[in-house]
């Protein structure tokens, strides 16, 4: 492991000691810091605007520090709004609709009618895009592909704005969500004839996650006690965001929803499921600092770069 991923987590261990949770918030808020820094000074009040009809803004605001500046301000705002989508997965007035919560039940499923809408939309989040042995299950729909085009044509429309503003937070989630390998793909085995959803029926033990789904989820860094405040992600996320790369001009872009599903579903074939997993449902060992280890945190960097540079170039030339 290079000397500067260590500093990197240090200074993320000191911030946040205990981690329990996902990608959502330090990926997520990675992503939006990443894009944030691109977005055009028109785009960046346009996009402030919108955020204060989110019914959670007031909430945001009040975290924001005294004396931070109006560009830190509105900066970390958009930050915290990465999160919203997975935020209302714990707000007791959403629900979930269908029997299964993860899969699409009828037309509620495909709504996009803003704020009132208090469905979770947990199917929202992935795309399962099936491989592997046997006969391969369809691919469910809505999923996030469907819903970022549904979004991003909304917000290049004239709708009224309340719609955007629910459209835009989905938005600054989902695209993170795709760039994740285990969010485009399911992998289908004797054991698992409808798929492993994701790598989250893949177990493992030792010092990784539960699963291999929450190990690439974790990552960018996992939520803590103090993620409850959402500053302490929020600068967490800056740190991770500081250090990445960035992608190549024509990478960034590519702003074709189906392309970057294929290079999710692509990289989860190569890189993910690769030794030390095998082709069963485990228990497996990710040992710290591995060969796997160091893969997965360099691609991890290099999808949060992209996405982030792609959720930009989405808001700087469709935005309205």
């Amino acid at each position: 492991m290079g000397r500067w991923r260590i500093l990197v987590l240090g200074i993320l261990v000191a911030l946040c000691p205990v981690a329990s949770e996902a990608w959502g918030p330090i990926g997520h808020m990675a992503v939006d810091y990443v894009a944030y820094l691109r977005l055009t000074p028109v785009v960046k009040a346009r996009v402030a605007a919108l955020l204060k009809l989110n019914p959670d803004y007031a909430a945001w605001e009040k975290q924001v520090p005294a004396g931070a500046s109006a560009e830190e301000h509105d900066r970390w705002i958009f930050m915290m709004a990465a999160t919203w989508a997975d935020d209302i997965k714990g707000e007791s007035n959403y629900s979930d609709d269908g029997p299964d919560v993860n899969t699409p039940d009828g037309a509620s499923s495909s709504q996009n009618i803003g704020y009132t809408d208090l469905f979770r939309h947990r199917y929202w989040h992935f795309v399962d895009v099936p491989f592997g042995h046997g006969t391969l299950p369809p691919i469910p729909t809505p999923n996030v592909e469907t819903q970022i085009a549904a979004f991003r044509k909304v917000l290049a429309s004239g709708e009224p704005d309340e719609l955007k503003s629910y459209d835009l937070v989905w938005l600054l989630h989902l695209v993170g969500d795709v760039h994740q390998p285990l969010h485009a793909t399911t992998r289908v085995s004797e054991a698992d004839p409808k798929g492993d959803a994701g790598g989250n029926f893949v177990k493992l033990v030792g010092d990784a996650d539960s699963n291999l789904h929450a190990y690439w989820d974790d990552l960018p860094g996992s939520e803590c006690s103090y993620c409850a405040k959402k500053i302490p992600c929020v600068q967490r996320a800056e740190v991770f965001g500081k250090h990445v790369s960035l992608p190549l001009a024509r990478s960034a872009r590519n702003l074709d929803t189906a392309a970057w599903v294929k290079e999710s579903f692509g990289a989860a074939k190569t890189d993910v499921y690769r030794a030390p997993i095998g082709a069963v449902d485990g228990p497996y060992t990710i040992v710290p600092q591995s060969v796997y280890e160091q893969s997965a945190y360099r691609l991890a960097q290099r999808r949060i770069a992209l996405a982030g540079a792609r959720l930009a170039a989405v808001l700087n030339a469709e935005l309205k």
